[in-house]
């Protein structure tokens, strides 16, 4: 483990969890984008909870490399299904957004497989 992969981890562990933080906290830059692509209200709080499991599965993943390995993997497919629902409600400026999110987990796990 380098020190790159630990500043790595940790610093989307805390992006993906602020970003959960959002979705339960149903900050206006969040939820207007999830009513605009059509993502039901019920969902949230499941949305919310698999990206704060994500990011806890960063963090343990420094102590415990395979639940990082998961957690990794859990938050690339989840905002890859992100990138999908952002494009298929036509919303082409905004899939930076979840990009955004995706970019350090993948970062993550990279790093961590070449430690």
């Amino acid at each position: 483990m380098t020190i790159a992969h630990i500043i790595v981890t940790i610093a989307a562990a805390l992006w993906v969890g602020f970003s959960a933080y959002s979705i339960f906290t149903k900050a206006a830059f969040v939820v207007e984008p999830l009513q605009n692509y059509g993502v039901p209200q019920s969902w949230w709080p499941w949305l919310g909870l698999a990206k704060a499991a994500g990011a806890l599965g960063l963090i343990v993943g420094l102590f415990i490399p395979f639940i990082g390995v998961a957690a990794a993997v859990g938050i690339i497919l989840y905002f890859l299904g992100a990138v999908v629902t952002v494009l298929r409600a036509r919303s082409y400026a905004t899939v930076v957004y979840p990009v955004m999110y995706l970019v350090p987990a993948a970062a993550a796990l990279i790093l961590g497989a070449l430690a």
